[in-house]
């Protein structure tokens, strides 16, 4: 588990939150405002992971929280609004890559299965360590990575959400655990520091499992 700032929610704040929502449904522009304030670190350290740079990022923030005021009505008030809204910015941000991702230069994984990773390296990087290190990975790498390590899903949902084979996903983490290690090796993770993030962020869970399943 990383260092970084959980997301807490007492009961008068969801109460806030869902009357904002209500105010989303109605269209109203004072409660997208404060929906877009009360959520924008949360999801801006999603399009960060997935973005080149922070001005990529915002541009794939506005874009997700266009898509989520315009898709309110289909939100689900049983159910907990973070993931709803997670999940539309992660969709965002990946076919906002989509057509630029290239997953050149595949190799089985079957190649790598003998292969040790030290995980000791990286498990406890805080959270603008590791985002600093992602965000130098490559397109393609840190889709990957951020898909299976970060947000949880399966090699075969992401296939599914990248268009690509298993064998290919399994490959780019692969290669984006290498790279990332090689990163460390070069600098001193102690004293490696995101420059532009401004991002407080809830407690984030690494997969760094060797078995990629």
């Amino acid at each position: 588990m990383l260092k970084g700032e959980p997301v807490t929610a007492s009961r008068d704040s969801e109460d806030i939150i869902q009357k904002y929502i209500q105010g989303c449904v109605r269209n109203e522009r004072d409660s997208q405002k404060a929906l877009y304030k009360h959520f924008y670190s949360f999801a801006m350290g999603i399009c960060l992971r997935y973005a080149n740079d922070p001005l990529d990022a915002a541009g794939i923030l506005n874009d997700g929280f266009f898509k989520a005021f315009k898709n309110i009505t289909k939100y689900e008030t049983s159910k907990a609004f973070l993931p709803w809204l997670g999940r539309i910015i992660t969709n965002t941000a990946i076919d906002y890559y989509r057509a630029n991702l290239k997953f050149a230069d595949h190799v089985d994984i079957q190649d790598h299965e003998n292969i040790a990773h030290t995980n000791s390296v990286y498990d406890k990087l805080a959270y603008h360590d590791l985002l600093a290190l992602v965000q130098n990975l490559s397109p393609a790498y840190r889709t990957v990575f951020n898909l299976f390590a970060i947000d949880g899903y399966s090699h075969e949902e992401i296939a599914e959400m990248l268009g690509i084979s298993i064998g290919t996903s399994k490959s780019n983490l692969f290669k984006a655990r290498q790279k990332l290690q090689e990163m460390l090796k070069a600098t001193d993770a102690k004293t490696y520091r995101v420059r532009s993030s401004e991002v407080d962020r809830n407690l984030l869970q690494v997969r760094l499992n060797t078995n990629m399943q």
